[in-house]
Parts: C-alpha cells; sequence; structure tokens
C-alpha cells in the first residue's frame, strides 16, 4: 500500500488499540474503517478547505432563522448571507439542519436528509458557494423516533449494540451531565418488552454505543458523507459525553478522544484541510485535552471560558480575571487553534468559569441574567446537589442594563466593545446570528414554549430585519460596526488564527493584547470599566479610526483601538 494508507492505517490502528482489547475485534475494525475510507476517497478529491487565516470567521445560525413567505429557509438565508453580509463573515456554520423530534434539531431522526421544511441539499450546495460551510454532526445521540433506535427496539440485527443499556452492576455514581432528568429511561419494544437505553440529554435523545463497531463506522459515514456535501468544517456537538465506562464519570474518556483521532486520521488522509471542531462545554482544563498533540485530534476548540469572563468584566468593570486566564493560555503552535464565541444557540457556559470566577462572582453573573429576564438552567452534579450548568440569555441583555436599551448609543458601545475581545484574542471568531443584527431577548418565545434556551433562537423575518437595518439605530449600529470590524482585522495578519499573543497588563480597567510580532503586529486595547480610562505606555495607528498615539491615550467608557506598530 502507497505511504499515506500506511501512515492511515497505523493511527487508527493505534486507536482502536485504545477501544477494544480483543484482537479479532480490532483487525475487523481496523480493516472496516480503512475500507470506509476508500469508498469515499473519490468523493472527496473534490474538496477544497481553504486555510483558517485571519480573514476566517462564522456566522452560527439555524438553517431557518431568517424567514420569508413562499421561501424556502435555507434560501432566504443565502440571501442574507451572500447579499446583506457578504464577505465580513467567511464561512457558515449551520446548526443541526436535519429531520429532528425535538431539542431545536439536537434530536436528529435522520443524519443523511434535510428537513424538507428548510429546503434540500440543493440549497445547501448554493449556500456554499460563495461561503465555507460548517454543519453540525450529532454523534452523540439520536431522536428516540430515528430508524436506528427503532432498529434497535425491534431486534433488527443491522442495529445489534447501537444504544447502550447498562448493566444492573454498571456503577453510574460518578456520571456528570449537563441534565436533571433520569440518565436512563425505558422504552417499549414492538414485542411488548421494555427496552432501557443511555440518555444523557433525555428520553428523546438516546445516546448512540459507539463501542459497538457498527455504530462507529455508521457514524464515521456520516461524518465523511458531510464532507463530500461540502462542509469544510464539522462541528462535533456534545462529543465529550460519547464513551461509558461503569465507575468513571463517562466524560472525556480515552475511548471519546481515540474516536476523535480515528476521524483525524481519515481527515488528514482523505481531505485535507477538513476541520473538527469539537464542542465541550466544560471546565478550560478538561476542554484542552481535545486538541491531543496539536495535530492528531480537534483542529479547533470551543474557548468556551471566553463568554463568562467578559461578561464579568463589563460587569465588574475589572478585567482582572480576564487578563489573568488570556495570559496563561497554552502555546497551541501552528497546528491548531480556538474558536471564539461570546453567543450561540445555548446559554453561557458556566461550569468552564469553575476556577477562574469565585462562587460570588458567579452567582453575580446569575443574579444579574434572571434580573435582566433571562433564566438559569442547573444540572447534577454527582453528589446530588444541583449547579448552574448555563445562562440562557441574549448576549446583548447580558451586557446591558434594562433601563439602558433604550439608549441606542450605548447599547451599540458596550455591543461592539465586548466583540472588540473577541476579534482580537487568538483563534478564530464565530458570531451567532442574533448577536450580529442586534437582538434583544425574546422573552415570549421562552415562556410559551417553557425552554429556556428559546430565549435567544427567535426566528426573524427576512424582510423586516432589512427594514429595521435602516431604521434602528440599534441594529443597525451594531451590524455595521461588527462587519466593518471583521473586515478591519481580514486585512491584518496580525490577527492570524495561529499569530503569536501577548497579554499586556494596563490596569484592570482595560482589557489589552498584543498580537503578531515586530511592525505590522497590533495592540489591542478595550476599556471594559465603564468610564473613561487613561491607558500608558502604548503607541501606534489605530486601525479604526487612523488616529495617531503615542505613549498613552484616553479611552472613553466602551472604546477601541486596534493600534498597529510600525
Amino acid at each position: 500500500m502507497p505511504g499515506p494508507h500506511n501512515n492511515l492505517a497505523t493511527r487508527i490502528t493505534e486507536q482502536v488499540a485504545v477501544l477494544h482489547s480483543d484482537p479479532a475485534v480490532r483487525e475487523r475494525l481496523v480493516r472496516d474503517l480503512l475500507g470506509l475510507a476508500e469508498q469515499h476517497r473519490s468523493s472527496l478529491a473534490a474538496l477544497k478547505a481553504t486555510s483558517l487565516t485571519q480573514r476566517s470567521s462564522y456566522l452560527i445560525t439555524y438553517g431557518d432563522s431568517f424567514t420569508r413567505p413562499g421561501e424556502a429557509p435555507l434560501a432566504t438565508l443565502r440571501t442574507i448571507v451572500d447579499n446583506v453580509i457578504g464577505d465580513a463573515i467567511s464561512d457558515v456554520h449551520l446548526l443541526p439542519m436535519f429531520p429532528w423530534t425535538s431539542d431545536d434539531g439536537f434530536a436528529v431522526v435522520d443524519h443523511r436528509a434535510i428537513n424538507p421544511a428548510l429546503g434540500g441539499w440543493e440549497d445547501i450546495a448554493r449556500l456554499g458557494e460563495r461561503h465555507g460551510l460548517m454543519f453540525d454532526f450529532v454523534a452523540n445521540h439520536v431522536s428516540a423516533a430515528s430508524p436506528w433506535f427503532c432498529g434497535w427496539l425491534a431486534g433488527d440485527e443491522r442495529y445489534a449494540g447501537y444504544f447502550f443499556s447498562p448493566d444492573p452492576d454498571f456503577d453510574a455514581t460518578h456520571v456528570v451531565r449537563p441534565r436533571t432528568t433520569p440518565l436512563v429511561h425505558e422504552y417499549a419494544r414492538p414485542d411488548g418488552t421494555t427496552a432501557t437505553a443511555w440518555t444523557t440529554f433525555g428520553a428523546d435523545q438516546v445516546d448512540v454505543n459507539a463501542a459497538t463497531p457498527a455504530a462507529l463506522l455508521e457514524l464515521t459515514d456520516v461524518l465523511l458523507g458531510y464532507l463530500a456535501a461540502g462542509a469544510d468544517t464539522v462541528r462535533l456537538d456534545a462529543i465529550g459525553y460519547l464513551w461509558k465506562e461503569s465507575g468513571t464519570t463517562c466524560l472525556h474518556r480515552p475511548g471519546t478522544h481515540a474516536v476523535i483521532r480515528i476521524w483525524r486520521a481519515i481527515l488528514d488522509d482523505l481531505a485535507p484541510g477538513a476541520r473538527l471542531l469539537t464542542e465541550t462545554n466544560v471546565p478550560h482544563a478538561d476542554n484542552v485535552t481535545y486538541f491531543g498533540d496539536g495535530s492528531n485530534e480537534a483542529h479547533m476548540v470551543y474557548q468556551f471560558a471566553l463568554p463568562p469572563l467578559v461578561l464579568h468584566s463589563f460587569v465588574s468593570g475589572d478585567s482582572g480575571r480576564l487578563t489573568q486566564w488570556a495570559a496563561g493560555l497554552e502555546d497551541l503552535g501552528g497546528t491548531a487553534t480556538w474558536f471564539n464565541f461570546l453567543a450561540s444557540h445555548d446559554g453561557i457556559g458556566m461550569r468552564p468559569s469553575n476556577g477562574l470566577l469565585t462562587s460570588a462572582e458567579q452567582q453575580a453573573l446569575v443574579d444579574r441574567v434572571v434580573a435582566h429576564g433571562g433564566r438559569a438552567s442547573y444540572a447534577h452534579e454527582p453528589d446530588g446537589s444541583r449547579s448552574v450548568y448555563e445562562l440562557n440569555v441574549s448576549y446583548l441583555d447580558a451586557l446591558v442594563d434594562p433601563a439602558r436599551l433604550d439608549d441606542a448609543e450605548q447599547v451599540v458601545s458596550r455591543v461592539l466593545a465586548a466583540h472588540a475581545i473577541l476579534l482580537s484574542v487568538i483563534g478564530v471568531p464565530a458570531i451567532y446570528y442574533h448577536s450580529l443584527f442586534g437582538s434583544s431577548h425574546d422573552i415570549v418565545g421562552m415562556e410559551s414554549s417553557g425552554i429556556n434556551r428559546r430565549i435567544n433562537r427567535k426566528q426573524l423575518d427576512a424582510d423586516a430585519l432589512l427594514a429595521e437595518l435602516e431604521t434602528s439605530p440599534r441594529r443597525r449600529g451594531i451590524f455595521t460596526g461588527l462587519t466593518r470590524m471583521l473586515r478591519v482585522r481580514a486585512e491584518h495578519a496580525a490577527f492570524n488564527p495561529f499569530s503569536p499573543q501577548r497579554v499586556l497588563d494596563l490596569g484592570p480597567a482595560v482589557f489589552a493584547v498584543h498580537r503578531g510580532e515586530g511592525i505590522g503586529s497590533v495592540v489591542a486595547v478595550i476599556n471594559v470599566s465603564g468610564a473613561a480610562a487613561a491607558v500608558a505606555g502604548v503607541s501606534g495607528t489605530d486601525l479604526l479610526t487612523d488616529a495617531r498615539h503615542q505613549g498613552g491615550l484616553t479611552l472613553p467608557a466602551d472604546g477601541v483601538v486596534w493600534l498597529v506598530q510600525d
């Protein structure tokens, strides 16, 4: 076999050895994985994934986030992305666009089909003509109505072992999960008997048993199919929960890492440049393990600590916690980087702030969000206690006091300042559609559905949005400000995702970071204090205003400068 294939075989063999101890099972699984890769090789030959640069950025959106009467939502999304956002954003992250039964798309019925209410695969292809695409791969679980699970319940041999029914002696006392619902649910079989299955996220989201070789092969086939359909990035949703072992947390297990490394090896061989992004809403020390050695696991990892730390900085008027954390970030080299965001379809994850914020500081954020009309969602700890898992609120409403929401100038400046941090730090920025267009939260949608996360998932009427971009100072100011910063950022190599970062301590009123080296490097300074702040010891020409500063400056509240060094 040729050299690259030998390398792929070696890499897969090493990781399969982590998954299974039986030599016969190992040999067969390695052979089947290599065979599956060969089946997809020709279909992936045309994939041309672009490298990550300072021009790289992601819009996070559902397929139906923008609607227009009589038009497929994916077609409407394309008009917004192509004609309104344009080249300010390079890539589109499509949240699950498959048939589903609950959790706004994350209880997937069929991983290989497009939800007909959104459009079809042809709409996905058109969306990808001018922008890169990221697909969501919900690998950990499927809908209880999926053919896989229904087949398993019916005793169909094709799905034998696809789902995990723990033995009575399975020790689940240490399991860590983000829900308070039962860990195991019972389901009726067609013959009148019952079956039990592991359900990390609830009764309608049944965990796939990746320890079964046939199930792992099925998941791998789905992943490669997404690349063949035009995705150059694949997000591995909730991937940390994939592998179950008695007596453990069933989170971040070696088996989970081995599966991701198998997928990385196949991508490196079949689709160089295609990327895996892991979504693990956990404390930083656990999160960074998904980089592996920097070249054998995820290409990007969500920077989950950033949203609560940026929010804390503006709420407290003190950048100290953010500065201390950012200064200690690991050097990832040139093969892996962070996926940075402030808002998403979920809430503001609080677990990543454990050890970074004190209990009192965390509670202050909880109290603020609740006072602003949002909610706090909780999870069970192994000892039976509850802990705050996430804050459900739009990032705009978390940043701004309700009494100031009618002050468009203040809202715009605060939102842009927070996102200036997002756009300045090392990694690739991702902006949620409601953040890009300056939306407030949807209290009615949350309360009418009884789903906390619906507070930040409202569909936008496309034509009404276009009109509001002309008439609403808040929407217009945030959208034009963010897209301008994105375009300025795209022109300067200092903001490359792999460009060096040095965090500067210029006092608690500001967050400051030096990106790049030498001439052309950029010092970004953002005022979080809520009042004017004098900043000493910085010089350069501001990329945002062309103003020249020498030796220091005074930043207004929420002020931002990107000082290029010459």
